[in-house]
């Protein structure tokens, strides 16, 4: 049997978590280490290689600090001071990989102890540093955290291109680091096609989760800490025909869903689309943003090439940046923007993301610049194109908007994304810009996005280059392998202590999943199905994955039975066009692969999992438990 379904049982990565901190924290307190001699765990919540915790008492409390020595000098040394404590417990961040680490812990009284921390090698598929431009003196205690936009990790680099921290989860899309140093990230739990993960994670920089907040329309793209501490989260409604088109609100404590912003409602879904749009992905958000000043939420709609603007409260349209052409007049003279200023270096932008509202009320985006028109008989191609940041200054009273700064244009197809990237306004002239998805085939700009592209390839590059400017002078350029989605710069230490201990909690709740009440009639055979569906299944607390092989068009169906009831789940084996692709870790190499979420919300009970083919019904030999 095992060689033809395969069943993988695994505790929540929460659940394992938390019984490997127990373990240590029982150690510690059968062990009482002393400051001479600590007690040291390397990797302590199991998806950071490149940390560390120290362990260790004190007679009386004492603020401790602890420095992570450079590999070359005093002044590339990370040093943090702890809170005075008599159990103290000191995360070691920014280890380097496959190097025996030098650390030294200091108390005030001037002892103090130095130990050295081995890690290994990184996975060989891990994405490089190909070259840096920075100084120690830009970026001092700083490192640059990139988000993965495909089957790659989380990673962050230092001034010299060193890989200083990073994920064994492939979490999605944004990390943002929140005001009480925790960050918040996606979930790296699939749950639908092509990218939506089980909600938002907040997690601390050892990789310790203290909460998952799951959404029944899944997390996608962005999110954004609201000043009570609240976030906001981008998802859908997926018993309906569209998606990527809702915002909520999150209860930072509790994981339920305060409020709901439906751009369905504002926005008519047939009109202004980029060349990306279809119907089903008419808007396609991949960025909110709340502004204080204005109440206002701004999101940007790749899928319409606009920026929008509406008020927190009720919702409704305020304002939209974009090129008016394929718009109802009516929209175009109340809510859109006529250019002025210097109009020869003027250009909309286009399939946009990571919208920015400047402290004086500007706003800034990466513009992808994917098809660069409205009309096909206008669209550009990727090799005679150009991404940029941009920032513009909008007159909400006369309606009026002039580019006032960009920087991208003029490194043409070298830079061109058409896919993923941000930017980020530190200060006035101040900014960075993060061309994340650039993918080139024999030295020019590919046709299709990177995560449809085949890195095997040997014409085929994927890059990511990030770069801060500072008054019109290039300040800082990374430039990595593969594509990523975003693209942070952070310390690694934050204010206070970096951990607190607890078990960490899993919030909210997925979707009840869509059942088929149409089941067809098929033979019950008692075998299992034939080894070319080369099946799968990944159960956890909350769900379970179920992956399989079928050539398009299969009739297949998910049958959940016991004594009492049964369940039916249509398995979608039709060949799917994705016009857009922002991540790709759960894309397949064969088209033919499939996979497919079940929530166990409203189930209860112990099924047997079958397989209806076509006109067969198989036995799986798996059974779910749901309680």
């Amino acid at each position: 049997m095992s060689t033809k379904v395969r069943y993988i049982s695994e505790d929540h990565l929460i659940t394992r978590q938390n019984r490997a901190e127990r373990e240590f924290l029982a150690a510690f307190k059968a062990e009482k280490p002393t400051f001479a001699a600590p007690k040291v765990v390397v990797n302590p919540y199991l998806i950071n290689p490149l940390c560390a915790l120290v362990m260790f008492t004190t007679p009386t409390a004492v603020a401790p600090t602890l420095t992570v020595h450079g590999k070359r000098f005093e002044r590339e040394n990370l040093t943090h001071a702890f809170k005075a404590a008599t159990e103290h417990f000191l995360p070691v961040l920014g280890l380097y990989e496959d190097f025996a680490n030098t650390v030294t812990v200091s108390l005030p009284g001037g002892e103090t102890t130095t130990l050295t921390i081995q890690t290994g090698k990184l996975p060989e598929d891990v994405c490089r540093c190909q070259n840096i431009q920075a100084t120690l003196d830009y970026l001092g205690d700083n490192i640059m955290f990139l988000t993965p936009a495909g089957k790659n990790l989380p990673t962050a680099y230092d001034y010299k291109g060193d890989i200083r921290w990073m994920l064994t989860e492939n979490t999605m899309f944004d990390i943002k680091r929140m005001k009480n140093g925790n960050i918040v990230t996606g979930s790296s739990r699939f749950c639908h096609m092509p990218y939506n993960s089980t909600g938002m994670i907040e997690i601390n920089l050892l990789g310790k989760i203290y909460k998952e907040y799951r959404m029944p329309g899944n997390y996608h793209h962005d999110h954004f800490e609201m000043e009570d501490g609240n976030l906001l989260a981008l998802t859908q409604d997926f018993f309906r025909e569209t998606v990527e088109d809702m915002c909520v609100l999150i209860d930072r404590n509790t994981g339920d869903i305060l409020k709901t912003w439906d751009y369905r409602k504002v926005l008519p879904m047939d009109v202004g689309g980029s060349g990306s749009q279809d119907a089903h992905d008419w808007f396609h958000n991949n960025a909110v943003w709340y502004d204080k000043k204005t109440h206002s939420l701004t999101l940007s709609g790749r899928h319409q090439d606009a920026v929008i603007n509406i008020d927190y409260e009720t919702g409704d349209l305020n304002w939209v940046i974009g090129d008016p052409e394929g718009w109802p007049q009516e929209l175009v003279d109340k809510y859109f923007f006529k250019p002025v200023g210097d109009l020869s270096r003027f250009d909309w932008q286009y399939e946009q993301h990571a919208c920015v509202i400047c402290p004086n009320g500007d706003v800034m985006c990466f513009d992808n610049g994917q098809y660069r028109a409205k009309s096909k008989e206008k669209y550009i191609d990727n090799r005679d194109n150009f991404s940029r940041g941009v920032r513009y200054c909008i007159d909400t009273e006369k309606m009026e908007i002039e580019q006032v700064w960009q920087y991208g244009k003029e490194r043409g197809q070298e830079f061109f994304s058409p896919y993923i990237c941000n930017v980020e306004f530190y200060a006035e002239g101040h900014y960075m810009i993060h061309s994340g998805g650039i993918g080139r085939e024999s030295g020019y700009a590919a046709k299709g996005l990177g995560a449809f592209l085949d890195a095997d390839d040997p014409n085929v590059e994927l890059r990511s280059i990030t770069v801060e400017e500072k008054d019109g002078v290039v300040l800082y350029q990374l430039e990595t392998e593969g594509n990523f989605y975003r693209a942070e710069k952070l310390p690694l230490y934050h204010d206070g202590d970096n951990l607190v201990l607890g078990d960490g909690q899993l919030l909210g709740s997925l979707e009840v999943t869509e059942e088929f009440d149409t089941v067809p009639e098929a033979e019950e055979v008692f075998a299992l199905p034939p080894s070319f569906h080369n099946l799968l299944i990944e159960e956890d607390e909350d769900r379970f994955v179920f992956h399989g092989r079928f050539e398009k068009g299969t009739l297949a169906m998910l049958c959940l039975e016991n004594e009492q009831e049964s369940h039916h789940y249509f398995i979608n084996t039709a060949a799917v066009v994705h016009l857009a692709m922002c991540s790709g870790a759960f894309l397949e190499k064969d088209d033919r692969d499939v996979k497919m979420h079940v929530s166990k919300l409203g189930l209860n009970g112990v099924f047997k999992l079958k397989l209806i083919i076509n006109d067969k019904k198989y036995q799986t030999g798996v059974t779910i438990c749901c309680s």
